[in-house]
């Protein structure tokens, strides 16, 4: 695959690290990530408007774009590519609450009463609850794996639902501390993924 040669500087740097990455290599994903996570995050805070779900909507982006590499195409840049997949994982984080606040308001109007109901947008049937609980065991057994401190990081974020400021109150550290080892404990989580695709791939 080769450069497109209407490409900037920045636009051909890029698309170096991405043909590393591809390869395996860490340290590109990680340059990748760093040129652009303040512009994914800062473009994430003004369509959703709340700092936690900024963040989590940021780590997400990474993580579809990295998981999803081989599909780019340097038809245009990296960054173009990065920033519609940031852009539409906005747009389906709104519709998604959206959704939530409709059913909701319908619940009031038919009942003429407020409800203390917690609503869910998405009603599984029974494949579907059978394939989410496997998918939640992985997820498990691949959080067991990572080291105490993101161990404790993930579950109080994704599992007790706490916010970054209450993290941060309950283990005693700084906010912009829990933020980081956050964005590397999913990190290392993808990692942990990547590798058992490829043992996987490997047994065939």
């Amino acid at each position: 695959m080769e450069v497109n040669p209407n490409f900037s500087a920045n636009a051909r740097n890029d698309f170096n690290l991405v043909t590393k990455a591809k390869n395996g290599d860490q340290k590109a994903y990680a340059e990748l990530m760093q040129r652009y996570k303040d512009s994914i995050y800062f473009m994430a805070l003004k369509m959703v408007n709340n700092k936690d779900d900024a963040m989590d909507l940021t780590v997400e982006t990474f993580g579809k774009a990295f998981e999803n590499l081989e599909k780019y195409r340097p038809d245009f840049a990296f960054s173009t590519w990065l920033f519609r997949i940031a852009t539409n994982n906005c747009i389906d984080f709104i519709r998604k609450k959206r959704i939530n606040l409709v059913s909701i308001q319908k619940l009031s109007e038919e009942d003429g009463e407020e409800r203390h109901l917690q609503v869910r947008a998405d009603v599984l049937n029974p494949e579907e609850t059978s394939i989410k609980k496997q998918e939640s065991e992985k997820l498990k057994n691949i959080v067991e794996q990572l080291p105490s401190r993101y161990r404790t990081l993930i579950i109080l974020r994704y599992y007790d639902e706490l916010s970054y400021d209450e993290i941060s109150q309950q283990l005693d550290i700084p906010l912009g501390t829990v933020k980081a080892q956050l964005f590397r404990a999913r990190d290392l989580m993808a990692n942990i993924m990547n590798r058992k695709k490829n043992n996987l791939r490997s047994d065939f």
